[in-house]
C-alpha cells in the first residue's frame, strides 16, 4: 500500500497516510484562536463555570490559567513539553504564544500557536455590593456613662483592620463600609454580619464590655417574601478601666485585667482574688479612677499595724498588715512611700 498524499509505499499507514505525512498534520494540542475571560476589575475574579473563583490574582496569572484551561492535549501525545508565553497586553487584550514540543510515534514534534486572551471586565457581586456602601451589621462602641478614651478607640480600629484583613481570605464581603464618630461614640459599618459578630467578640477580648444585638427590618425580597434586616451590635465598654476601683458583692477591689469572659479584680481588704463574669455587670458600682491612687510616707511599723500619713488630710492612721496590707509592702521600712487610696473615709492599700 502506497501514501495517497505522497506515494511512499514503504511502512504502515497511519489514518490512511504514511507517518510523515501524519505527522506534518497532526497537532499536538488544539486551543482556541481567541479565549474570553470574564474577570472583576476590582479583585480579579473570574467567572467560570456559573461563578466567580480566584480573586486576588494579578492579571498576568489570569491570562495564564486561560491559556491552560483551554489547551487539549492530543491522547496519543507522550512526552510533552509546553511552554506559555505573553507577547504583549494591548488593553483588554493579550497577544500570546503557547508552544509544545512532544513525542508521537517515536517521532519528536513540535507546534506554535498564536492565540489572543480577551480579559472583559465586569464587577463580581462582592465588590458591587462594596463600591454601591453595602453593609449587612453596624458595630455601634459605646462606653457606659463616660467617653472613649483615646487608647480604646486605636485598639479598636487596628483590631478591626487586622482582623478584616484576615477574614477577606474566606469572606469577601469583610469589608469596613463606613466608619462614623459621635459624640457618642464610634460606629463601624461592616458589609458581612458573620465578620461583624466576630468583630465584636475580638475587640470585647481586649477591651471588655456587653454586647447586644438588634435586627431591624430594612426591605423584603421581593422573589422569597422574605424580610431582609440588618443587624446593629452595640458593644458597651465598662465605666470602669483596668486598675479602677469596684464594689461588688460588698467587696472593696481593684479592678486587675478583663477580658471577653470575666473581670479579675483584687479584694482590698483580703487581697484575695475575685472573678466577675460579664453577665453581672450591672450589679457592680464603680468607685475611683487608678488616677485617684496617692503616695504617702510610713511613719511607724509593729508586727501587725502601719502607721502612714493620711495624704488628704495629715493625719496618722493605722493600717492592719495581716488584713488591709498587700503582699508587697510586708517588708516596707519606715520612712519609705506606698500607694493608697482613699475610699467612703478608709484607706486602702494597692
Amino acid at each position: 500500500m502506497f501514501c495517497p498524499e505522497c506515494g511512499e509505499s514503504e511502512g504502515e499507514l497511519i489514518e490512511g497516510i504514511c507517518k510523515k505525512c501524519f505527522l506534518k498534520k497532526f497537532k499536538i494540542f488544539n486551543i482556541p484562536k481567541e479565549i474570553r475571560v470574564t474577570v472583576c476589575p476590582h479583585c480579579n475574579a473570574k467567572y467560570s463555570e456559573g461563578k466567580w473563583i480566584d480573586s486576588n490574582i494579578d492579571e498576568t496569572e489570569i491570562i495564564y490559567r486561560a491559556l491552560e484551561g483551554a489547551i487539549e492535549v492530543d491522547s496519543i501525545v507522550e512526552n510533552e513539553e509546553i511552554i506559555l508565553g505573553i507577547d504583549q497586553i494591548r488593553g483588554t487584550i493579550a497577544e500570546s504564544v503557547v508552544e509544545a514540543k512532544a513525542n508521537v510515534f517515536g517521532e519528536e514534534i513540535d507546534q506554535i500557536e498564536k492565540v489572543d486572551v480577551r480579559l472583559i471586565n465586569n464587577p463580581c457581586p462582592n465588590c458591587s455590593k462594596k463600591n454601591s456602601g453595602y453593609y449587612e451589621s453596624v458595630i455601634q462602641l459605646r462606653a457606659d456613662k463616660r467617653d472613649l478614651t483615646h487608647d480604646e478607640l486605636k485598639s479598636a480600629d487596628i483590631i478591626i483592620s487586622k482582623n478584616l484583613n484576615s477574614f477577606f481570605k474566606k469572606d469577601k464581603l469583610a469589608y469596613l463600609s463606613q466608619k462614623d464618630k459621635l459624640k457618642e461614640g464610634i460606629d463601624y459599618y461592616i458589609g458581612s454580619l458573620k465578620s461583624a459578630k466576630k468583630l465584636s467578640l475580638a475587640i470585647k477580648e481586649e477591651l471588655g464590655g456587653i454586647i447586644k444585638e438588634s435586627p431591624r427590618l430594612i426591605s423584603e425580597d421581593k422573589s422569597t417574601g422574605k424580610g431582609l434586616y440588618r443587624v446593629w451590635i452595640s458593644l458597651r465598654l465598662p465605666i470602669f478601666k483596668r486598675h479602677d476601683f469596684i464594689k461588688y458583692n460588698n467587696k472593696i477591689a481593684q479592678v486587675q485585667s478583663f477580658d471577653g469572659k470575666k473581670i479579675m479584680a483584687t479584694d482590698l481588704n483580703t487581697n484575695e482574688k475575685i472573678a466577675i463574669l460579664w453577665k453581672n455587670y450591672d450589679s457592680i458600682e464603680f468607685l475611683k479612677e487608678k488616677e485617684e491612687i496617692n503616695n504617702t510616707t510610713i511613719i511607724s511599723k509593729s508586727p501587725t499595724k502601719l502607721q502612714i500619713l493620711d495624704p488628704e488630710t495629715y493625719d496618722v492612721v493605722d493600717i492592719d498588715i495581716n488584713k488591709n496590707i498587700n503582699e508587697k509592702y510586708d517588708n516596707c521600712n519606715i520612712d519609705e512611700e506606698i500607694s493608697v487610696v482613699k475610699i467612703n473615709g478608709i484607706l486602702y492599700t494597692v
